[in-house]
């Protein structure tokens, strides 16, 4: 358990981020945390490097409404005082951190503030007597020094932690995972670290997570991009709802448009992809610039809409033909339609979702 998120198990994949503001400007940090909550994040880290950003961490955790996780490395005392501060969990080297005594109080504050732990292990930070051993950042050296940092953990009877082995090379990435995942039962936190900018960062971690998520392996992950935070969790539901892992909001289905495209596809998917951001129930849109695919793709569709002639198209709803709709005011129309058609399933999971009273 992540605070009140639980992690692995059969347990919803949860999708992460990282604020960047200075831990210590309480109010920059917590609304960053709170675009990160509006955006659909589960949980959020918040790096603590130094007395000044764990005494904000107080505030900023009483103040947010999802789980933090506080970002420790190297000074033993920090981890002390988030988890006192109300972390939900502390990410952490157990052997970057000092003495076999100084691990063990960590472990203790942890355990009396029930915070979970994050085995973090990245390529770019191994130990020095592994990289020894190995020559060179590779699987087998992430995943022994995982490992050890684990059973020190295991050895003070401290079970409630996940581990991630983390690489900027997404084919290195997979391949520790896919050792670890053999080695060891527990939760795994999934990412392929300093993955890049928004485009090409994206394509990276969807190689290396979807790879992993499709192989089973993993619980929760964390696209990291060099890009607004925001993006991050986009970007990590994006990865699960293609895999139909997760689903949140409206999955557009769009043409790359062509010569026979009645209306600007690109242009106006754009704008549908920006005006329905707010919808977080999940439904399928289909946008498709002419009659070749477009009747095709709106019958497995909740709302479609399909180039035609003369300035206008056709509307689909629940992948039935509907009517004609002016290119015009195409754009405000289908946004009411999914407004509307969103507005009727969650009151339909809310019928479902409601308990049943027993008379007599």
């Amino acid at each position: 358990m992540v605070g009140s998120v639980p992690v692995g198990g059969d347990a919803p994949i949860s999708v992460q981020s990282m604020t960047n503001t200075p831990t210590s400007d309480a109010a920059a940090t917590l609304e960053q945390i709170r675009q990160l909550e509006e955006a659909g994040a589960d949980i959020v880290r918040v790096s603590c490097p130094d007395e000044a950003s764990t005494a904000a961490f107080r505030t900023i955790a009483r103040e947010s409404r999802i789980p933090l996780v506080a970002d420790i490395h190297f000074h033993y005392k920090r981890g002390i005082e988030a988890a006192e501060a109300g972390a939900a969990c502390l990410r952490i080297n157990p052997g970057n951190i000092g003495s076999a005594d100084r691990v063990r109080e960590v472990i203790q504050a942890a355990r009396d503030h029930g915070c979970s732990m994050r085995i973090g292990v990245n390529a770019g930070s191994l130990e020095k007597e592994l990289l020894e051993k190995y020559g060179e950042p590779c699987p087998e050296a992430m995943v022994e020094s995982a490992l050890n940092h684990a059973r020190i953990l295991q050895d003070h009877d401290f079970h409630e932690f996940k581990i991630s082995v983390k690489a900027s090379d997404p084919f290195l990435t997979v391949a520790a995972y896919q050792q670890l995942a053999e080695a060891i039962d527990c939760p795994l936190h999934l990412g392929v670290t300093e993955a890049g900018p928004l485009r090409s960062g994206t394509i990276k971690s969807a190689i290396g997570i979807g790879n992993m998520l499709w192989a089973g392996i993993g619980d929760t992950i964390r696209v990291s991009l060099a890009a607004d935070p925001v993006e991050e969790i986009k970007v990590g539901f994006d990865i699960l709802k293609s895999l139909g892992l997760r689903h949140r909001g409206v999955n557009i289905i769009a043409c790359p448009s062509c010569a026979r495209q009645g209306f600007n596809v690109i242009e106006t998917v754009g704008i549908l992809e920006e005006r329905l951001a707010h919808v977080t129930t999940p439904m399928s849109l289909s946008i498709i610039g002419c009659v070749v695919n477009g009747p095709g793709e709106a019958l497995y569709t909740d709302v479609g809409f399909t180039g035609g002639g003369a300035g206008s198209g056709m509307v689909y709803v629940n992948g039935r033909m509907a009517h004609k709709q002016h290119n015009d005011g195409m754009v405000d129309h289908i946004v009411e339609l999914v407004e509307a058609k969103a507005a009727e399933l969650d009151a339909a999971r809310a019928v479902e979702a409601a308990p049943v009273i027993a008379l007599g």
